[in-house]
């Protein structure tokens, strides 16, 4: 069962990569420079990147039904809180559910965060969803970004990225505490967190965690990697904040991972994830 996901999950990013060359070759710099947003797998359109490989992902479904099925299954009033949003993939999902009332995405590479703007500007999202050009990090102040320009998902805090490819390139980025983020959230709404951050996930779950937020939040769905982060260290992280891992999505070493709290909140919980 195992190897069988494991084989679907190669075929879809081989299927997205191999369209990725081809639209490349038939699309000019000029033409991509004027594009207008198009559908994508998930039901919503985004600004085409042929140059950078997580569009494609987003465009033809690599990433899997997994939390955009979470995300569209909340039947409650809801924050969408989105980290790591890259060019904004599951906050234009969850602005497909009428519930997410409003929707807080966080993305410190400059490039990235226009496309981020521009695909909420090509949605109409208007004043329910914020695009802020910060990441969240137990550090504060400017600090360095490892990127790879043909691949925006992969941008990290985290010095694996540069280990790996020499001529990754480095980009200076705001990052700020929850204090810093909180003002520029809705003060009466439950949270759905979402957070894709490359390794950086111990701090982001750390600050929110341990903050006057924590008792807000619904779920965490969040991305990791055994390469570059502490399955277990996270685990007891979440079980030392009255949190637990509900579900896994994906196996081996590359995984993504939904949690909900412990307690009287996780009935509320599941009731508004639709578990």
């Amino acid at each position: 069962m195992a190897r069988d996901f494991l084989l679907w999950r190669h075929l879809r990013v081989l299927r997205a990569r191999t369209m990725r060359h081809i639209q490349r070759l038939v699309t000019s710099p000029q033409g991509q420079a004027q594009a207008r947003a198009e559908p994508t797998a998930y039901g919503v359109r985004m600004i085409p990147n042929w140059n950078d490989r997580t569009y494609a992902y987003c465009r033809y479904g690599t990433y899997g039904p997994y939390l955009a099925d979470l995300i569209l299954a909340v039947e409650q009033p809801f924050l969408f809180l989105d980290i790591g949003a890259n060019q904004g993939l599951f906050s234009l999902i969850a602005s497909r559910n009428a519930f997410c009332k409003a929707i807080v995405a966080l993305e410190p590479v400059p490039e990235t965060h226009t496309r981020l703007l521009r695909n909420f500007a090509a949605n109409g999202l208007g004043d329910r969803a914020q695009a802020l050009a910060f990441g969240l990090s137990g550090r504060t102040g400017t600090h360095q970004i490892a990127c790879r320009r043909s691949h925006s998902g992969v941008a990290t805090l985290e010095g694996h990225l540069s280990q790996r490819e020499p001529h990754a390139i480095s980009v200076a980025v705001e990052m700020r505490t929850v204090a810093g983020l909180a003002p520029h959230l809705p003060a009466d709404l439950p949270i759905f967190g979402k957070i894709d951050v490359e390794g950086h996930e111990a701090q982001v779950i750390t600050q929110l965690l341990t903050s006057h937020l924590a008792g807000r939040i619904m779920a965490l769905f969040y991305e990791h990697d055994n390469k570059w982060s502490d399955g277990e260290a996270i685990a007891a992280l979440l079980a030392n904040s009255g949190f637990a891992i509900n579900r896994q999505y994906g196996r081996g070493r590359h995984y993504d991972v939904f949690a909900l709290p412990l307690g009287p909140r996780r009935k509320f919980a599941e009731q508004m994830t639709g578990q």
